[in-house]
């Protein structure tokens, strides 16, 4: 009973957070404008992201004496959580400098994976194997990929908070069937206030998440997967799995421009995702869709992971390579005016 209170006062919280910082985008004139590399046609108030921040932080700090997180992984989450998230909500306020944000999220990078004791070690082919200094590089790489693929996936109405509380629950999931119940406050209590958040965005979005918000839960959705993979490497690659829609999204479309010389850092709508939102007209179709592969497909093979011994790099490319398949279907990093010229269209199926 107490735990339901918990769950619902950090839902509600984060409705009533988000309600009070569109009010204040709104006096303070914090709005996202629409332009030619936009996906949405009115200006719609941003930064609503911090409400879900607070609402999960102070959910986990009143559970902290019963989470079994211990201290390590406390200190990782708030440290790099809140750095991240303030990094980014003055980013909203006024443009930070590339270099200067990317500092920012290496260091908040490093520092969770400090707490976190390192990259532990991975389980391929039936051999566990430790890569030391190597994996640790690759775990603050890893990590800062996560936090700036949620900001670049976070385009549309609703779809950087429908994939986190899918992800969440379906890794909730996971680790009640395998027996690692200890780790599921951390994703629950962010799907709650995810999804208090979404009552506001939710197309069509009444405010957005922006970068503080984006930046947040990229580095706590990537925190949390190494978090698990201390217990269990399958688990690891069963979160790869369930984050399929945007990594995959952003990784081919990062891809596909690098190759045409594009820079990288700048604002565009080629994702897979953007396409499909403007081929149909509306942002909902896709969000179902996303909806839809996360709970029909790649839990599934997460599960097949977890729970029935499928091989961890089997399992992720057999959840990749149609995500692939449809990224690329939707023109994933392809020029825009190339697809108008070509018709650009196509379909889910």
């Amino acid at each position: 009973m107490e735990l339901l209170f918990i769950l619902l006062s950090t839902m509600g919280g984060a409705i009533f957070f988000t309600w009070l910082l569109r009010f204040y985008a709104i006096r303070q004139n914090i709005f996202d404008i629409p332009n030619a590399r936009s996906s949405h046609n009115q200006p719609t108030p941003r930064g609503g992201g911090i409400a879900f921040v607070l609402s999960f932080l102070f959910a986990l700090i009143v559970l902290v004496p019963d989470a079994s997180l211990g201290w390590s992984s406390i200190w990782a989450i708030f440290g790099a959580g809140i750095g991240v998230a303030l990094l980014g909500f003055f980013d909203d306020h006024r443009p930070i400098g590339v270099c200067w944000r990317l500092l920012g999220h290496f260091i908040g990078s490093i520092w969770a994976l400090c707490w976190l004791g390192g990259m532990p070690a991975l389980e391929i082919f039936g051999n566990r194997i430790d890569f030391g200094w190597v994996g640790h590089a690759f775990a603050v790489i890893y990590l800062v990929w996560m936090l700036n693929l949620y900001n670049f996936m976070d385009g549309i109405d609703g779809i950087a908070s429908v994939e986190a509380i899918c992800t969440c629950l379906s890794a909730c999931l996971l680790y009640w069937a395998s027996g690692f119940s200890d780790l599921v406050m951390v994703p629950l209590l962010l799907a709650m206030a995810v999804l208090g958040f979404l009552y506001w965005n939710f197309p069509p979005a009444q405010i957005f998440m922006g970068d503080g918000g984006s930046g947040f839960l990229g580095i706590i959705l990537g925190v949390s997967s190494l978090q698990a993979a201390g217990s269990s490497p399958k688990l690891f690659w069963a979160w790869l799995i369930l984050l399929g829609v945007f990594i995959v999204d952003a990784t081919v479309t990062l891809i596909r421009r690098g190759l045409r010389g594009e820079k990288l850092h700048e604002a565009h709508r080629s994702h897979a995702y953007q396409f499909a939102s403007r081929q149909y007209g509306s942002h909902l179709p896709v969000i179902l869709a996303v909806v839809a592969i996360n709970i029909l497909w790649l839990l599934p093979l997460a599960a097949c992971v977890v729970l029935w011994g499928l091989e961890g790099a089997l399992g992720l490319v057999l959840a990749y390579v149609p995500l692939v398949m449809i990224a690329v279907k939707f023109h994933a990093g392809e020029p825009e005016k190339v697809v108008l010229h070509l018709g650009g269209r196509t379909g889910f199926f």
